[in-house]
């Protein structure tokens, strides 16, 4: 049957992936505070009396301060975000504009937000309500100052939050911040492998009899899929499900998306229950995708190597961290079926190939940079490393595009002095790898 939380989950995670999920909650955070600063019976004989001297003498000096402080506020967020964004905008014209929308939604960017916006809000009900009496109470002053505390706070955080978001866009830390989340997610796919009852199965097909279709109701990037509660509406149901996507894939309204392996067809509830463990999420999450994160270093290397940029050092950078995340892929098969504990597959999903991963990445950073000597002997020298790592099925993958990136060289050849530099540097190193030199046996074209 449907899920009735399924939609309150759904808003949920649309909410935690905006920039308003940790922005709303200091809000809130300084909203109860200052409802309890202005609800609490709290008179001047329950405080202590040395705090006596801080009491204002005329209610105008509080308001004034409070109104000056409340308009500093506001000046220095419009400022400060409106110079973020013009960082944004610019680090997304030279990398990649997927990048943006991550930057912006930070965490530590939404917790220097939601200080902001509290401390406008906290002065504003101070302002709002009316103090009692010809002048304001200890209690009332105190709440000025915290105020005013609260403002000299927010100016810490505008200078550390100046200097983070303008080292977030230096290209040393999106390569390796998009490194780090394509890592970790790697390694919570291996430890999840750890169970007998994640594995990897070959494809098979479904015979057409026992073949039922769920279709999509609405478009969108499905990044995400509970796959143990799928799995558990399998085995009720004695059946088994087929992913016909990939996670990540856009998807259009009424495109058949599960295969339902049983005999007989499944009801509608049970279908609309299967949809609901399916999540739909705007852009491309390399939490849950470790592919995502590679295709975008992938992209900031292409976009580093246009016309336009023309940044071959960015391009080489984004392939060191490429090299890197491929070695770890090499150590493990990705697993695509979820069984039950009898064994028997409950959910099947279709994973990258480290075929279709190697043509994906290396093939547009080979086409964009073929004209430049520096980046096939990058691309080179990154499969050399890989093949260390390799067994024999992957070597002859890493081989073949190896020959690939050596016939790109050999078109660069135009004197002695390019066929003796490439000719040092295929030959070099320690690889696996068989690399002919053959196109190389010349001195120059025209030979």
């Amino acid at each position: 049957m449907t899920n009735p939380l399924a939609w309150p989950l759904r808003l949920i995670n649309r909410l935690r992936q905006s920039i308003a999920y940790l922005t709303s909650l200091i809000t809130l955070a300084y909203l109860a505070l200052v409802v309890l600063v202005v609800l609490a019976p709290i008179d001047s004989s329950m405080l202590p009396d040395f705090l006596g001297f801080m009491k204002f003498d005329n209610p105008d000096t509080a308001r004034t301060l409070l109104a000056t402080l409340v308009a500093g506020m506001i000046s220095l967020m419009v400022f400060s975000f409106s110079m973020v964004m013009s960082v944004l905008t610019q680090a997304g014209g030279n990398f990649s504009l997927k990048l943006v929308f991550g930057l912006v939604t930070e965490r530590r960017h939404q917790q220097v937000l939601g200080h902001y916006l509290g401390t406008i809000l906290f002065i504003l009900v101070l302002l709002m309500i009316p103090i009692e009496g010809r002048t304001p109470d200890l209690w009332r002053s105190l709440a000025t100052y915290l105020g005013a505390a609260m403002v000299i706070h927010c100016l810490a955080l505008f200078v550390y939050f100046i200097h983070n978001a303008s080292q977030s866009v230096q290209i040393n830390a999106v390569t390796q911040e998009l490194h780090r989340s394509a890592l970790r997610s790697m390694q919570r796919l291996q430890a999840r492998q750890q169970q007998k009852k994640w594995c990897y199965v070959s494809h098979r097909d479904v015979p057409g009899s026992r073949c039922h279709f769920i279709h999509a109701q609405q478009s969108g990037y499905i990044q995400r899929a509970n796959l143990e509660a799928l799995a558990s509406l399998a085995e009720q149901a004695d059946c088994a499900i087929h992913f016909n996507f990939a996670l990540g894939d856009f998807i259009v309204t009424g495109f058949p998306i599960l295969k339902v392996e049983t005999d007989q067809p499944p009801t509608e509830k049970w279908s609309d229950a299967v949809r609901s463990h399916l999540e739909y999420l705007e852009g491309e999450s390399i939490q849950d995708l470790y592919v995502n994160g590679l295709t975008q270093l992938m992209e900031v290397a292409v976009k580093a190597l246009s016309p336009g940029i023309n940044d071959p050092g960015t391009a080489r950078l984004c392939l060191h961290q490429i090299t890197e995340l491929l070695r770890e892929r090499l150590m493990f098969e990705p697993c695509n079926t979820l069984a039950d504990d009898a064994g028997k597959a409950r959910v099947t999903w279709p994973e990258e190939t480290l075929d279709n991963l190697l043509y994906k990445l290396y093939t547009p950073i080979l086409h964009y940079g073929s004209d430049d000597v520096s980046i096939c002997l990058a691309l080179l020298k990154s499969l050399k490393t890989l093949s260390l790592f390799a067994d024999d099925d992957q070597r002859e993958l890493l081989q073949a595009h190896a020959q690939r990136v050596v016939g790109a060289l050999a078109e660069l050849v135009d004197d002695p002095l390019d066929s003796w530099f490439i000719l040092e540097r295929i030959n070099g190193g320690t690889h696996n790898l068989v690399l002919s030199c053959e196109p190389f046996k010349y001195s120059s074209r025209e030979d």
